[in-house]
């Protein structure tokens, strides 16, 4: 069969492109410059010039060239804009880009216009929750505009989830660029569930596909997974023994026709490449971290049936964020960690996002049974809608989500991440909720007497848009100061730790100090709190997402040490504390104390004979005339200016006021970071950094003068993992 070209443009496509049969490129846009000239921009969505990859709380971007790229992710997926290229002349017969972001052929594409109307376009691959920031090859034939003037567009009219594109390298070019290779749609392999776990083959940074477990025909599981086509760098167990003896399939929504990850699936009762888990290089050894998977977000934290229940923000199959599950792990002593796997799974109303927990003593939501008080689990389902709803379990252990979701609808699509207390004066339940307004971040106070219908009682502001405070994952509880209980106040806290003190009623917080800074240093988000400790007990504990990044590892990411918190007075007022909890005490395992002694300028390391991995190290020095106090740790570089009165962490600087004229000073360093306490607790800095195996030098010194060491002790620490 033979297509027909009529003559007259046969011979001008064939003149205009037989010159440059062997021509090279022609760029268009490479975006590396310091700004979009001479492209014109309008709206918000693009900024002023090219990103340098990805902008503030987005994932990773990937595969574009060079350092700059198209990202309209500027002020989050709620802008939009516009990018308008100069007119050019179309040459070669293919117009070549990069591409990737959100999907929306409408609202949301690179366009080419020819003639005063749009005769090509292409959208990103994402249109709904998880995905992946990578940017794709792709093309148009553009042969049939042989010699016309011409304009590229992108557009960005789009406001909800994924409503932004990435996009990259767009030149003219005479032979089509290759793309990714032929994909067949709905792969699927079909088996008999006879064991525990399905393992999974995963590859770090591979497309990611939608990945369907249907249990007898019925649709159980979704999730976007990055699937090994060939060798895997890691297996990701699936949970199925729920479903033992049932008939699964596992579809795949697209995939290389030789690809062998559906092939290498296999079941087992046991978790695959077991053998050095806990040992990896870079796996915290004080630090909760899972299994396998991204962790992000610490949720549902409470004390329940004697044990402290740890649930988490996981991805189970990948090591990037996505597919937002809550895992969950058990511990008697917030120090010994045993991982339980997921407890609550994406479903149709959205992955799960963050959330907390609560002991109900008084079964006021009816979940319970007879001297048995339920633990309910409050989530944000973020799908679209964006709702909250619960969770409960009568053994800690097996959770069943409520028929009646959503429990709240949607506000705003910027609504989530409820903490819920019991308030005992008004006998109430309390959720404070994170809700985006497009002017401010505030936080709305829900009241119920049963956890399951939930009133507005008011709204406390934050920030605008674009600064941290009360941005997300709040926090509320009340505490003593100094620790007199007749003299209490409360604490209000977003996801990046600041903090607002003041006093609650049951419907209204009234702050009397806002925008208080709570962490000093990296790497710390989302912190929560534990509910229902024991009252004989009486501390406020709170652990914090770690952002430990562990590459070339099949888990990344860990949660800070347990942190008990107070408050005390200071001229300024009322300020919070921040120290490690006693349970880590038990972890030392021999200590090296030093007596009293003046440390000089250049004189002897006090340190020089230690040789330790992981360190817990508490010293008290009267600074003199010291410019600078000096910690080595592993390579990490502690640095205190009595002068200042500041602390500084491989560079990173934070007020740490002297203490009765003394620096106190307590260390954690482990595989993948330093958590520094200073003066009393009111500096805490922690520092993600990954240490090297060979270099366990420790030293001691002072700069530009004389300090006295009052006390020093250096504990070495074994390991809270014991592996199975």
């Amino acid at each position: 069969m033979h297509s027909f070209i009529p003559q007259n443009l046969a011979l001008s496509a064939i003149c205009l492109f037989a010159p440059a049969l062997h021509a090279a490129d022609l760029p268009i846009a490479d975006f590396e410059g310091d700004n979009y000239a001479p492209w014109t921009v309008t709206g918000d969505a693009f900024g002023t010039a090219p990103a340098r990859g990805p902008l503030p709380g987005q994932m990773n971007v990937e595969d574009f060239k060079g350092k700059g790229l198209v990202n309209s992710f500027h002020k989050g997926d709620g802008s939009t804009g516009s990018l308008t290229s100069p007119e050019f002349r179309v040459e070669r017969p293919f117009i070549s880009f990069l591409i990737g972001g959100g999907m929306d052929n409408e609202k949301l594409a690179l366009q080419l216009w020819v003639d005063g109307k749009a005769v090509r376009s292409a959208t990103g691959p994402n249109d709904r929750p998880g995905g992946t920031e990578a940017l794709a090859q792709a093309s148009w034939d553009v042969a049939e505009f042989a010699g016309k003037t011409a304009t590229l567009r992108i557009i960005d009219g789009a406001t909800g989830g994924w409503g932004h594109l990435n996009v990259d390298h767009i030149l003219q070019t005479e032979v089509k660029p290759k793309g990714p290779p032929p994909l067949i749609s709905n792969a699927e392999r079909s088996l008999t569930a006879t064991a525990r776990y399905l393992h999974l083959p995963i590859k770090n940074g591979a497309p990611k596909r939608l990945v369907t477990l249907l249990v007898d025909g019925k649709a159980e599981v979704r999730n976007d997974i990055e699937l090994a086509d060939g060798p895997p760098d890691w297996w990701a167990p699936m949970e199925v023994r729920e479903w033992k003896g049932k008939f699964l399939t596992l579809r795949v929504d697209r995939m290389p026709e030789d690809s062998t990850a559906l092939s290498s699936i296999s079941q087992s009762d046991s978790l695959k490449d077991a053998e050095n888990l806990y040992r990896e290089p870079l796996r915290g050894q004080f630090h909760f971290s899972p299994r396998r998977g991204w962790n992000n977000d610490p949720n549902g934290m409470a004390f329940y049936n004697g044990e402290y229940h740890l649930f988490f923000q996981h991805n189970p199959y990948g090591w990037g964020w996505g597919n937002m599950h809550w895992g969950h792990a058990v511990s008697k002593d917030m120090v010994h960690w045993e991982e339980l796997g997921d407890k609550l799974l994406p479903d149709a109303m959205g992955p799960m996002f963050s959330g907390s927990a609560v002991v109900d003593w008084h079964n006021t939501s009816g979940f319970g049974r007879e001297g048995k008080p339920p633990l309910v689990l409050i989530y944000t389902a973020a799908g679209n809608p964006t709702v909250q709803g619960i969770a409960f379990s009568t053994d800690g252990r097996t959770f069943t989500k409520y028929d009646g979701n959503p429990v709240l609808k949607q506000i705003t699509g910027g609504n989530r991440d409820p903490k819920v207390i019991w308030h005992e004066p008004t006998k109430k339940w309390v959720m404070v909720l994170y809700v985006e307004w497009e002017k401010t971040h505030t936080i709305h106070f829900f009241t119920s007497p049963n956890l399951r219908d939930w009133t507005l009682a008011s709204i406390t502001e934050g920030d605008a848009p674009g600064k941290p405070y009360l941005y997300e994952c709040p926090d509320f509880f009340e505490l003593p100061v100094d620790g007199d209980g007749s003299r209490k106040k409360w604490v209000l806290l977003g996801a990046n730790s600041d903090y607002a003190v003041g006093t609650f009623d049951g419907i209204r917080f009234k702050p009397e100090q806002t925008k208080l800074p709570g962490h000093r240093g990296r790497g710390f988000y989302a912190p929560q709190t534990f509910s229902d400790i024991p009252e004989k007990d009486g501390r406020r504990i709170q652990i914090g997402w770690f952002q430990t990044e562990t590459k070339g590892m099949p888990f990344n990411q860990s949660m800070t040490v347990p942190l008990e918190l107070k408050l005390v007075s200071t001229p300024d007022g009322p300020r919070m504390t921040f120290t490690p909890v006693k349970e880590l005490e038990a972890l030392r395992t021999r200590t090296n104390s030093f007596e009293a002694m003046t440390l000089e300028p250049g004189g002897k390391n006090p340190l020089d004979a230690l040789n330790a991995e992981l360190i817990e190290l508490r010293a008290e020095i009267e600074p003199g005339d010291a410019s600078e106090i000096v910690f080595n740790i592993r390579d990490a570089m502690v640095i205190y200016e009595p002068k200042k009165q500041e602390l500084s962490v491989n560079g990173h600087r934070a007020p740490a006021p002297l203490r009765e004229g003394k620096l106190r000073l307590t260390i954690y360093c482990d595989r993948t970071g330093l958590e520094v306490f200073a003066s009393d607790g009111l500096c805490y800095l922690p520092m993600p950094f990954n240490t090297k195996p060979d270099n366990k030098r420790l030293l001691l010194e002072t700069r530009g003068g004389a300090a006295r060491l009052t006390s020093l002790q250096v504990h070495e620490l074994r390991s809270t993992w014991n592996p199975k």
